[in-house]
């Protein structure tokens, strides 16, 4: 795109200036280095958990989740806050994991209207085939590429966004309260 073609706003890189309401030049860059990293490691852990179990990361990383909790069960509220998505996604995704055996739902003891999700055997024994793929993509797509004390930075970095974004940050409408 040539300079003549821009809005008369954009700067020579195809950039709004900074102003108020505006990310400058070197947070754009930072932001687009972030969004297209996270959106193409996320597509690689997709479309490899595809071709390993038919399933999206998402499930995947549902099943995990269930994998850690004691008994490998948890109620769909504190999945759906774990996994940080939303009740319906939640819902959804348990529905197409059930249909596949790998799930199942059992009533909460506690309170009438709660379930709890309940990783079976099944489910168990695919997570368990499903993991080394996962593993060496994410060791591929991350870990082959930063050295150790940049792959502690990053993750001391995301710790620092997600807490800041987690319910005491005074953060209404977090996924799993819609």
């Amino acid at each position: 795109m040539t300079t003549s073609t821009l809005p008369s706003a954009w700067d020579s890189d195809g950039c709004l200036p900074a102003e108020p309401g505006r990310l400058d030049v070197p947070k754009q860059e930072i932001w687009h280095a972030y969004r297209d990293a996270t959106a193409l490691i996320e597509d690689t852990l997709d479309h490899q958990m595809q071709r390993a179990a038919g399933v999206p990361h998402l499930y995947y990383q549902l099943l995990v989740r269930l994998s850690r909790a004691p008994v490998r069960q948890l109620r769909m509220l504190d999945l759906a806050m774990d996994a940080k998505i939303t009740r319906s996604r939640l819902t959804h995704a348990i529905g197409r994991l059930e249909k596949l055996g790998w799930v199942r739902r059992d009533p909460c003891r506690t309170d009438r209207r709660g379930r709890i999700a309940v990783l079976t055997d099944e489910g168990y024994a695919v997570l368990q085939r499903a993991a080394p793929g996962h593993v060496a993509a994410l060791q591929h797509g991350i870990f082959d590429r930063l050295t150790p004390e940049q792959a502690a930075q990053f993750g001391e970095l995301c710790r620092i966004i997600a807490q800041g974004l987690e319910p005491d940050s005074g953060r209404a409408g977090l996924p799993w309260q819609r």
